[in-house]
This record gives structure tokens, sequence and C-alpha cells, in this order.
């Protein structure tokens, strides 16, 4: 009996031997292809140098030539960085230094004065993969404000420092300390006269008189930059002089994150100029990322809802530039003009200055 189990065991093992054993294969659905774009090919930039009533028929040929050039200059410096293969975050930084270094905006070398005839400058710098950042407001020696913003970002616990303690941590990073006559400049301070005649001048009270069409846009020449390098990472910065005749260590939006500047590899990164206490109340840089994140809109389309309707609607002017992840560009702006300028990879060159 027990030999006949076996025999059994035997056939019946040869049995399963023979047969082939039956593989399950996992259909492969594939996913609908969406074009990826490389990086590589769709690194850009943009910056701007302010938005106001920048008119045609007020500006000299001479003017004119000279900011095209100054715009051209700082964009080309950021642009040769994004083709080298640098950072970001390194390309924001040196064009707006370009700019901090012209007395023709309203950042650094060219910053507006305040009431009390100083100057008090205000900058942020937003890392787009980490979402880290870093801000000064206030600061009256540092020769260029982003540079320590920059250095709030990656070597303090904190996003924004001001006044005196900004200044003292620009001495401990070594950065370039001027004496305040540095930022002074005629233009400015006659800027300035004529704000605080017209203020004089008027017949209505002080907020009529604070909330003045001239006044407001004394603010114009705030400079920015936006851009998206090889590595496929988002930077932004911004800085000012602030308001022409501004009181009580005022700071506007261009060293609050989300106001001023704003980046997020996830969407885009955005600079702004313009009336500061709006863009504020608005978060306009972080409200454009917004809409494109949670619905879905294109850079293009988010930049117009925010600027041409939310802004415009509380009664806010300015404009902003913004980069996408894919390198997509808008200069969005409600008032007569912006000085503005965008590069991409293929080294195609736009500058503008007036609404059209």
């Amino acid at each position: 009996m027990k030999r006949i189990l076996v025999f059994l065991s035997f056939i019946l093992f040869l049995a399963c031997k023979e047969q082939p054993q039956k593989t399950i294969e996992t259909p492969i659905v594939e996913s609908p292809k969406e074009e990826v774009q490389n990086p590589k090919d769709n690194f850009g930039i943009v910056i701007h140098g302010g938005a106001g009533t920048i008119l045609k028929e007020n500006m000299t040929a001479e003017k004119e030539a000279a900011y095209n050039a100054k715009l051209e200059e700082a964009i080309r410096v950021g642009h040769t960085i994004l083709k080298n293969g640098g950072t970001s975050l390194e390309a924001v930084e040196k064009t707006i230094n370009v700019l901090e270094n012209s007395p023709l905006f309203n950042a650094g070398k060219g910053a507006v004065f305040t009431s009390e005839g100083t100057n008090e400058l205000d900058a942020s710098i937003m890392d787009g993969s980490t979402l880290n950042a870093g801000a000064i407001a206030g600061v009256k020696t540092v020769k260029n404000p982003i540079n320590l913003a920059k250095e709030v970002m990656l070597n303090s616990p904190h996003v924004l420092l001001s006044g005196n303690g900004a200044e003292l941590f620009a001495k401990e990073r070594g950065l370039e300390i001027v004496d305040p006559s540095y930022f002074y400049t005629e233009d400015r301070m006659k800027a300035l006269e004529k704000v605080k005649e017209k203020i004089k001048n008027q017949e209505a009270n002080k907020t009529t008189a604070f909330y003045d069409p001239f006044i407001k846009d004394s603010k114009f020449g705030t400079v920015g930059c936006a851009a998206l390098d090889t590595h496929g990472n988002l930077a932004a910065g911004t800085s000012t002089g602030g308001m022409t005749n501004k009181k009580w260590n005022r700071i506007g939006d261009s060293p609050i994150i989300g106001a001023g500047t704003y980046a997020n590899n996830v969407t885009c990164a955005v600079s702004s100029t313009g009336w500061g206490e709006y863009f504020i109340r608005a978060m306009v840089a972080h409200d454009i990322s917004a809409l494109m994140e949670y619905k879905g809109l294109s850079l293009k389309e988010a930049a117009e809802e925010v600027i041409q309707k939310k802004l415009t609607n509380l009664g806010g002017t300015g404009g902003i530039v913004a980069i996408d992840n894919k390198g997509n560009v808008t200069m969005e702006f409600n008032t007569a003009g912006m000085y503005r300028a965008t590069m991409n990879a293929k080294g195609e060159l736009t500058v503008g200055i007036y609404e059209k």
C-alpha cells in the first residue's frame, strides 16, 4: 500500500512539472502624456524698475535711453548666470545689485528721501525650492539691501530684521557698509521738496494730502527680479527706498513676503512694485501663486485677476513681474507705465517702459 502511494505521488509530481506555469501580467496603463519641459531649455529672467505715472511725453530721449540701457545691463547679468548653470537666487541678487547701484531707480543708490531727509531701505528675497525667505527694513548704511536680505535668509533663524538690528547683523556678516551720504542724489532731494511743497499748499486735510495722486506715484522706482534656473528652481527678490516723504519709519510691501515678494517651485516667482499699502492688504505676490495652485489658473490669468481686478478694485496701483515653473513670463500693471525687461533661454530680450 505504501509503495502504491509513493508511486502515485511520483506520477502527480511529473504531471505538475510538465504543466506550463502561468504568469499573471499586470496590464500597463499609460497615463496621458504631458509635455514635460526641460528647465535647461526654458530658464528665464524678468525684472522691473518700478511702476507709476511714467509717460513718454514727460521723458527726454536721453533719460529713456539711460533707463533702457540700465535695464538691459541688469537683465543680461542675471541671464548670463542662469545660462552658465548658476542658481536663480544668485541671478536675482546680482541682477538687483545692478539696479541698486544706479541712481535711476528707487533702490540703493537712488533711494528716495523720508520726511526727515534720510534714506530708509527695504528688501526681500525668497527661494522657491525651499520656501525659505529673508527680508530687511529701515536700514540706512547697507550699500546693497538685497544682499542683506539674502544673508538673513541663509544665515539667521529669522525672516525679517529691521533698523539697528539689521544694520548690526550686516556688519557681523561682513557686508559693505557706506556712509548715509552715499544715498544722496539731487533728483531725489528735489522730489522730496516738491512733495512737501505740494502738501503745504493743500487746502484739504492731512488725509487727503497724504493720498494725493502725485504722492502715491512717488514710489515708482522700486526694483525687483524673478528667475527660473536650469535646475528648475524659482527665486524672486525686491528692493526699494520706499515712498518719498514717508514718516514714522513706514514700511511698504517690498520686504513683506507674500506681498512684495514670493517664490514657490510649485507655481511661480513674483516681485511687486506700486503703492505698498494696497499690495500688503491684497497679499498680491502670494495671491497670484495661490490662484495657480488652488484654482489651476495660468500665470497670466492669475496676474490679470489680481492686478486688474482685486488690486484695482481696492484702489491700489502698481504692477508685478513673474515667471512660472515652465518659464512663462508675465509683466502685469495697471499704471501708465512700468520699467521692465525679460530674457528667455533663447536669448530673446524684451525691454519696455510705457503701457504699450
